[in-house]
């Protein structure tokens, strides 16, 4: 199997081989998927958290709603 990245990623994989950090190509093409398949899960779980939290009701002030938000992005970012 191959995939065309283009020259930007092209060039990025070979300065990450090169330094050294991974060994070949397709080292730095898995961590980058793992990374993609993580982030996905995070947003997953972000999507059923605000789905339970709508399911639930109640009401929420706008500063609430927007700190929640906050909050979740943030999660994100770890």
């Amino acid at each position: 199997m191959s995939y065309a990245v283009g020259e930007h990623f092209e060039s990025f994989i070979k300065k990450q081989v090169k330094s050294g950090r991974y060994n070949n190509a397709s080292e730095v093409v898995r961590e980058g998927l793992r990374l993609v398949e993580e982030r996905e899960m995070k947003l997953q779980k972000l999507r059923e958290e605000i789905e339970e939290a709508i399911a639930g009701g109640g009401a929420h002030t706008a500063e609430e709603a927007l700190s929640a938000v906050r909050a979740g992005l943030n999660k994100l970012k770890n």
